[in-house]
């Protein structure tokens, strides 16, 4: 760190059997600013992990590099600084790795003696690490990060009594902070100014000793002062009616704070980089910085959570708006060569002209897409000298950010934010806006995938249930299928009625394990060798199916339960493979639970029988057939939420009841009483007179 002069340092080794490395020294930051990172996976999103993989030097020259390319760290912190991070590595083999920061304001490269400096420091401390690693005594993270401190000279008492009497005469007061932001150091004048005694301010946390500093934008001002080494300054209100400014001066030991009166009329002026930051948070109508952090933050949780492309859409709308005062939004995507409209809120008029414009249109939206670069404009009038169409179509809005998505390298979309005045994007601000973009295009790119896994198992489910049950004189037919709704949404619950003759029909339900595209494939495959085998006796479907399975051996067990009804002797013959008996509900109201002779899970044992029962079916009588998500839950007994089952089927069956509405209040009652994790398949049956 004094080599390259560095304000920050951090040293990363991997505990034994672990893959992830762990913050094992620390330097010129307190823990808690380090505390998101004490521990980095091979593959988070941080320039450590890309290092380490890649095994070279990442470098980072500021933060709005930070943000485009790694959002996560660009969005908790959108300070200045630079970063480099470096692998530990000897003999092929990486020992750790390393992290250095910079104040901000560092030149865009490193330079020659820098780069020198980090490849050497790095060999000196690769090639301990093997030395220890070959002697049997390897260096191992601790529990906590080793914190090494820059060394100073202790004054002497006549040093020290006139380093004492040299604050006392400055203006106003002045405290000291360490690096955990707690008070070392504080003057009388500081304590007056701050209405509070010196001893309760010692060793105390600012904004704890001092309710009225429990603010985000005073904590977000010691924390600019600590990542970017420049002095900041702010203004804030002492209750009831004193104006105090603070003006922050670090080091690599902490912070020296000097307090002085101000009013809206008397305010020290900032200098530099101070200045400029004060007079965009007097000018801006962003929140403070602290509180957009954390609607951002809320944000990520949010889209973490996110499914589709609709509901990315709506929890960033919803967090973004508040966060950042934003006016209007609009996401659009890119597909077949043109820009499509995902979602908006604010937009509607504008963002309709702009959809399906082709990417070769020389609109921001497309050219931020393209180009990868973000765009900003602070009026109207900066829109117009670059793009005269956008505000004569009426885009509306004072100042805009246009934003490109860019996930895993590839633009994916473009954020098109709009505000009802004109701004200042300053770069702190332009920083987090671009981590803001960063995440909604991994989170945006997420759920494009999703949607198109989960329209393709739409389709493929739809493609293997039956789209129609033929019609079958004498017989009323109604069934429902829901998926569980997670994972890619494939089941391999099935159902189908297959007519044998005019007075004969099968009906099947069964169940392959899994939720996935090979459950549904084997599921596909099972109704086509019931269908081949229907009109056999029962027994008989289900022994030519299992050797079938057998013989696939596809490594997934399949229930199944099998009937041969005949119309014209109200009588139906029924075998199972290891799935949930039926329900029969006859015409005087009484409902049961049919005792069937049990049978094998299909493709276990190709000797496997499956003995026959028989049941009559008088007019009216409803059977019903049924997976056992519609009966399975945690935490309850199957036996007893099929007899509740019956009951219900009992109670809803009679009059004139459709079967429709029968096989909707089954499925409500099924997911009324319990959370259901598995596909739920109904198939019912009522004989009716023929017509």
């Amino acid at each position: 760190m004094r080599r390259t002069g560095a304000s920050i340092g951090m040293v990363y080794l991997p505990p034994p059997g672990e893959s992830a490395m762990r913050l094992a020294v620390l330097s010129g930051v307190s823990l808690e600013f380090a505390a998101p990172w004490t521990r980095i996976a091979p593959d988070d999103p941080v320039p450590l992990a890309d290092a380490v993989a890649d095994g070279r030097l990442v470098w980072i020259a500021d933060r709005e590099a930070m943000a485009r390319r790694y959002p996560r760290p660009g969005l908790v912190l959108p300070y200045p600084f630079s970063l480099a991070a470096s692998p530990l590595a000897a003999g092929g083999t990486t020992w750790g790795g390393l992290v250095l920061l910079w104040p901000g304001g560092h030149a865009p490269q490193l330079a020659r003696v820098e780069e020198d400096a980090v490849h050497e420091g790095c060999d000196r401390m690769a090639g301990i690490l093997a030395r220890a690693a070959g002697e049997g005594r390897p260096v191992l993270p601790g529990r906590q990060p080793r914190m090494v401190r820059p060394a100073r000279r202790t004054p002497g008492p006549v040093e020290a009594a006139a380093a004492v009497e040299f604050v006392h005469r400055l203006p106003g007061g002045s405290c000291a902070l360490d690096l955990n932001g707690r008070v070392t150091f504080v003057t009388e004048e500081a304590a007056d100014l701050l209405g509070i005694d010196a001893e309760d301010l010692a060793g105390a946390l600012p904004w704890e000793a001092l309710p009225w500093m429990d603010n985000p934008a005073v904590e977000d001002r010691y924390r600019a002062a600590v990542i970017s080494r420049r002095t900041t300054s702010f203004t804030t209100l002492r209750p009831p009616d004193h104006w105090l400014r603070f003006e922050l001066h670090p080091d690599a030991t902490g912070i020296s704070v000097r307090i002085t009166p101000a009013g809206p009329d008397r305010r020290a002026p900032a200098e530099g980089a101070a200045r400029e930051e004060a007079e965009h948070a007097a000018q801006s109508a962003l929140p403070s910085r602290a509180t957009s952090l954390y609607h951002l933050m809320h944000l990520a949780a949010s889209l973490t959570e996110a499914a589709g492309v609709r509901d990315v859409v709506d929890q960033a709308a919803d967090q973004i708006t508040p966060a950042l005062g934003v006016h209007a939004l609009a996401v659009l995507t890119a597909e077949d060569g043109r820009l499509r409209v995902a979602g908006h809120r604010g937009y509607a008029d504008a963002v309709a002209r702009f959809d399906s414009a082709p990417l070769a249109s020389d609109t921001p939206a497309a050219r931020v897409l393209v180009t990868g670069a973000p765009m900003f404009y602070g009026s109207r009038e900066e829109l117009a000298g670059d793009f005269p169409a956008a505000v004569v179509l009426g885009s509306p809005g004072a100042a805009w950010a246009f934003l490109p998505l860019v996930a895993s390298g590839r633009p994916v979309g473009s954020l098109v934010l709009g505000y009802d005045r004109p701004r200042d994007f300053h770069p702190g601000e332009r920083a987090i806006l671009i981590s803001l973009a960063g995440l909604l295009a991994q989170a945006l790119d997420r759920a494009r995938l999703y949607d198109s896994k989960h329209e393709l198992a739409r389709r493929l489910q739809a493609g293997l249930l039956p789209h129609t049950l033929p019609h079958v004189p004498g017989l009323e037919v109604a069934a429902r299928y829901l998926p569980a709704g997670h994972g890619t949404g494939v089941g391999g619950d099935f159902y189908d009625l297959i007519r044998l003759g005019g007075t004969t029909a099968a009906a099947t339900i069964g169940d392959v394990q899994g939720h996935n595209v090979e459950a549904a494939a084997l599921m596909g495959q099972v109704r086509a060798a019931v269908h081949a085998s229907a009109g056999a006796p029962p027994g008989e479907v289900l022994a030519r199916t299992n050797r079938l399975l057998t013989d696939l051996d596809p490594g997934l067990f399949t229930s199944c339960l099998y009937a041969h009804i005949d119309l014209k002797h109200h009588r139906a013959l029924l075998a199972t493979a290891g799935h949930p008996p039926p329900l029969v509900r006859h015409p005087d109201g009484r409902a049961e639970v049919l005792d069937l002779p049990p049978g094998l899970l299909l493709g276990i044992d190709p000797a496997a029988d499956y003995p026959t029962a028989g049941v009559t079916l008088p007019i009216g009588t409803v059977l019903a057939l049924f997976t056992d998500g519609l009966v399975e839950a945690p935490g309850v007994d199957m036996d007893r939420a099929t007899a509740e089952l019956a009951g219900q089927l009992a109670w809803s069956g009679g009059g004139d009841a459709s079967l429709d509405d029968l096989a909707d209040t089954l499925i409500g009652h099924a997911q009324g009483s319990a959370p259901r994790h598995d596909d739920i398949a109904l198939l019912l049956l009522r004989t009716v007179a023929p017509l």
